[in-house]
């Protein structure tokens, strides 16, 4: 599919989603590499495959020249997202993942929506958005898995971790839009 001309706008769009998938894959390394407890290392594997399906789909998507120039800053950046809650508890764990999937979920979502006001007059972008759909059904589910793991009342600094996240997933969305 790589080979298809896409409008500018969704060449970013793409960007920023495999910068994304690129993270999310090294969030879940960063998770195994840190945290022993067999629930959250269980829970971490599954998700890791799924992402890793995510990464070479968006990458069957967009060709090779048009993904971000950032690629290692994602993946450092996923590892730390990952490794440090680890390092602090499952809980911890689960609220992050918690956390950037619910930012996620909306990305994709905002993509999608703008895709559906075009696909009547370009009907060659519905396996993007088919793609897009499927992205963010399973991180949905991820989102929901993680806040089901969790305990019921975040702590303090679980809610300034959550913020920090939010913040940071918005300016590599914006950063993998332009490099």
């Amino acid at each position: 599919m790589t080979n298809v001309v896409y409008p500018g706008w969704l060449n970013r769009e793409l960007r920023s989603d495999h910068a994304g998938e690129t993270g999310a894959v090294w969030i879940y390394k960063g998770i195994l590499s840190v945290n022993p407890n067999n629930k959250v290392r269980t829970f971490a594997l599954h998700h890791l495959e799924t992402e890793l399906k995510h990464l070479k789909k968006i990458e069957s998507l967009l060709a090779r020249e048009h993904r971000s120039r950032l690629l290692p800053i994602w993946r450092f950046a996923g590892f730390l997202t990952g490794a440090i809650p680890a390092l602090c508890g499952s809980n911890m764990t689960f609220r992050t993942i918690e956390t950037v999937e619910t930012f996620v979920v909306n990305h994709y979502q905002n993509q999608i929506n703008d895709l559906k006001t075009i696909l009547n007059y370009n009907p060659n972008l519905q396996i993007v958005h088919s793609i897009l759909t499927e992205c963010q059904s399973d991180e949905a589910r991820h989102r929901d898995e993680a806040a089901q793991a969790s305990e019921n009342a975040p702590e303090r600094i679980i809610r300034l971790w959550s913020l920090l996240i939010s913040a940071g997933s918005r300016l590599a969305v914006s950063l993998a839009r332009r490099f």
